[in-house]
């Protein structure tokens, strides 16, 4: 996963992570404002994003959302979408050996 955050600093990810999460949630449009279109698997088209990264993304949402201390509709309704939208960025089938 790494690969698809070359900044030596994550930070910069973790505003665009923030701002994306903000505006899918329905606030401020920020994210596309700055950005454009969010286009997620156009974005992460030229990166191998296979079960494993999927995993781990999703091992790292986990984590986060752990420390949010959310109402539990809340948490649940976010983690649904995290878990699809993880499941629709696979761009790299496994394997069948």
């Amino acid at each position: 996963m790494r690969a698809m955050y070359p900044e030596e600093d994550l930070g910069p990810a973790e505003e665009r992570m923030a701002l994306f999460l903000i505006q899918f949630w329905g606030g401020p449009r920020s994210y596309s404002e700055r950005r454009g279109h969010p286009r997620l698997r156009l974005r992460h088209a030229p990166f191998r994003v296979d079960r494993a990264a999927h995993d781990a993304w999703l091992h790292h949402m986990r984590t986060a959302l752990d420390t949010l201390h959310l109402p539990a509709p809340i948490e649940q309704q976010l983690w649904n979408s995290l878990t699809t939208t993880a499941a629709v960025m696979i761009n790299t089938p496994e394997d069948p050996a």
